[in-house]
């Protein structure tokens, strides 16, 4: 594959959003009714605010949400997440409208594999298959043979057979893959996301002497200091699920706090902590990026439909590809 990348431009800043003066009953139904005639969808990460994954249509990890993406008919994808997410959902519905709520909403591990120096990287493994995590930008997955979520990586590796792999951006992801997969020799760029990199070995250990009967559960983008106390790994619908059918009535959840909404309405009446960030003074298990967005920014983006996401079209062309190899080993 041709690792050169067409020119592409950097994202524009984000315009500062204005003030709205509606009361929040008053703009949940103006979104509604904006979501109406606008023909939109609303799309949300388990990992943003509670009104706003109850006001979306589809909620969900990564891949939900690409195949949700796949398969609507709205005019307009209204994509309450991250920059890369977003630009997923252009890639494959290049005739619809997206809009997000904050083009700022970004994300640690799309933003720490930038393109051109990724591919100058690749230079150094001729003959790999690139198997690059979703959270990243469109520019690299134009790079990458195919794409992968948390939830589908083991798989995905493991249907490569012995094939030479490059694994990008997520390290942590990359080494958990490897050891599932029996893949010792996986190359991984070495990229971290600054929530799941937070948490604490020392103090995830505190608390599980506190709370003895508390299952540990991870998100794979934890370092192996927290997998390794882990009864169960998964993405965060496959942690979701777990909360949901096990006999265990306590959790410890390390993942960004944002799914203990949809976990508790999972399972309810089940006692879900949030593992703890190793700075007690911070709220370090909160991704600033997917905070960014707010019900006043939806309103707007529906209102005004911008920031529009767009996806320069050679780009686009070239990550389709490893996308849709995606949804098809799904």
């Amino acid at each position: 594959m041709d690792r050169h990348l067409p020119t592409v431009g950097s994202r524009p800043p984000a315009p500062e959003a204005e003030p709205v003066d509606l009361a929040p009953d008053e703009l949940e139904a103006e979104i509604r009714r904006l979501k109406r005639e606008r023909n939109a969808v609303i799309l949300a990460h388990y990992y943003q605010e509670d009104e706003l994954q109850d006001l979306a249509d589809h909620v969900g990890d990564s891949l939900q949400l690409s195949q949700a993406a796949a398969r609507t008919q709205a005019d307009v994808i209204a994509f309450c997440g991250v920059h890369f997410m977003a630009e997923t959902a252009k890639i494959l519905n290049p005739g619809k409208i997206v809009i997000v709520p904050d083009l700022e909403a970004g994300c640690s591990l799309a933003d720490g594999c930038p393109a051109p120096v990724f591919a100058r990287w690749l230079e150094g493994y001729p003959g790999h298959t690139v198997v690059s995590y979703i959270n990243c930008s469109a520019q690299v997955k134009a790079l990458s043979d195919v794409i992968c979520t948390s939830s589908n990586a083991v798989k995905i590796v493991k249907a490569l057979g012995d094939q030479k792999i490059v694994f990008a951006p997520d390290r942590h992801l990359g080494a958990f893959v490897a050891k599932q997969a029996g893949r010792p020799d996986l190359v991984c760029w070495q990229g971290t996301c600054i929530v799941h990199e937070t948490f604490s070995e020392r103090r995830l250990i505190e608390l599980m002497a506190q709370h003895p009967d508390a299952e540990v559960i991870a998100h794979p983008e934890c370092h192996e200091g927290i997998l390794r106390h882990a009864a169960h790994v998964a993405s965060t619908s496959g942690l979701i699920e777990y909360a949901r059918t096990s006999p265990k009535q306590a959790f410890i959840v390390a993942t960004e706090a944002g799914i203990l909404h949809k976990m508790r309405a999972a399972a309810p009446g089940k006692t879900l902590i949030p593992a703890p960030p190793d700075d007690e003074s911070c709220s370090c298990n909160l991704c600033p990026f997917m905070k960014r967005n707010t019900l006043e920014k939806l309103y707007l983006a529906l209102r005004d439909l911008r920031p529009q996401v767009d996806v320069p079209e050679p780009v686009r062309v070239r990550a389709l590809r490893p996308i849709q190899r995606m949804l098809e080993m799904s």
